[in-house]
């Protein structure tokens, strides 16, 4: 099993993890191939059978993979496991909706707080989680250790919101607001358009 893995094998991981967690208990506690994933998923099974490979050695010869064990290896490469903290900016719809998703827990992800500039929400919990005033938004996550932050503020205040958490420590930015942002060397941005994205299906399925 190697960590050198490429950026479209990570990139698949997770839907193998997906398709293994919505199996029904009885097929969990069995075996399965990688030529069944790869089929049930639409996907070349020989490509299915490196990327597995790439993450657990419990794959055998006409027997395939424990998929409980098999679940769990992927869950472990992946970070699942990890209890990585996470703060929210921006608490309009998108991001209390951040708030009040509890799902992000199965993935390692615990969602602490979010941040806003209104006076009206700041001092209120969004699913018991506070939300407090972006000004505070650095001493918070220095003093917390937070590497995690979403920003789901409008686009004119999106850039300064990110170079705020570059400097609060915070490495991995996910950006839902529709502007792409810069960040100085060693914090990851990930621009996360969703208007685009939608765009980009209608088109693929219209061109069908």
């Amino acid at each position: 099993m190697t960590k050198n893995i490429t950026a479209q094998t990570l990139s698949r991981l997770p839907m193998y993890h997906n398709y293994l967690t919505s199996l029904p208990d009885e097929k969990k506690n069995g075996n399965i191939s990688a030529t069944a994933i790869a089929e049930a998923l639409g996907l070349n099974d020989v490509q299915v059978r490196k990327d597995l490979a790439s993450v657990s050695r419990g794959g055998r010869p006409k027997v395939g993979y424990a998929a409980s064990e098999l679940l769990r290896d992927i869950s472990r490469f992946l970070g699942f496991d990890n209890h990585d903290k996470v703060i929210v900016a921006g608490m309009g719809n998108l991001g209390k909706a951040m708030l009040e998703f509890n799902g992000f827990a199965n993935y390692g992800f615990d969602v602490l707080c979010g941040f806003d500039c209104d006076k009206e929400l700041v001092g209120r919990e969004v699913n018991g989680k506070p939300v407090y005033d972006i000004g505070k938004m650095t001493e918070y996550c220095r003093k917390n250790s937070i590497k995690i932050g979403m920003i789901t503020v409008p686009e004119a205040s999106a850039q300064t919101v990110c170079s705020e958490m570059a400097k609060a420590g915070i490495e991995y930015i996910l950006n839902f607001s529709a502007v792409h942002l810069t960040a100085p060397k060693g914090v990851t941005v990930h621009n996360e358009n969703i208007s685009l994205i939608l765009a980009m299906l209608a088109r693929c399925s219209f061109g069908e």
